[in-house]
């Protein structure tokens, strides 16, 4: 099964139904529902989920989607070590270099983003949600 760390634009795609981007995130998350993918959050992205949350809607809506979101996701423990390790990385904001160190030292498969840019020399994929329900249509044997 694949395993990947969604990025924070995908999850507010979805609760804050936000335009062309919202199908494709959807359908990435539906995968979660469905288990044909297990879906990560670090715990860095889940303040930040709460604050655009609560800043584009009300603060009901901000804690609901962060009561979901940990009902919903797998959580990557933000550490020393993957603070450390984040400063290590090549990328020039730190805030990605923290979700690909959390992502590289559990092991995942993949970070699903909109920004694949923003993942660039990343030891770990970065793909779009269009491009991972791309590879998850793709018949097992190619």
């Amino acid at each position: 099964m694949t395993r990947v760390l969604l990025d924070i634009n995908v999850v507010l795609d979805v609760f804050l139904a936000r335009g062309p981007w919202l199908a494709d995130s959807t359908a990435v998350i539906q995968a979660n529902f469905d288990g044909t993918i297990t879906a990560y959050l670090s715990a860095a992205s889940l303040p930040t989920i709460f604050y655009l949350v609560r800043r584009n809607s009300d603060l009901t809506k901000a804690f609901t989607v962060v009561k979901e979101c940990l009902k919903s996701f797998q959580i990557v423990a933000v550490d020393r070590q993957a603070l450390e390790h984040a400063l290590t990385l090549p990328g020039s904001d730190y805030a990605d270099n923290l979700q690909v160190a959390c992502a590289f030292l559990n092991q995942l498969d993949a970070i699903v983003t909109r920004d694949p840019r923003g993942f660039t020399g990343s030891p770990i994929a970065a793909l779009t949600p269009a491009d991972l329900l791309a590879q998850l249509s793709k018949p097992a044997d190619d």
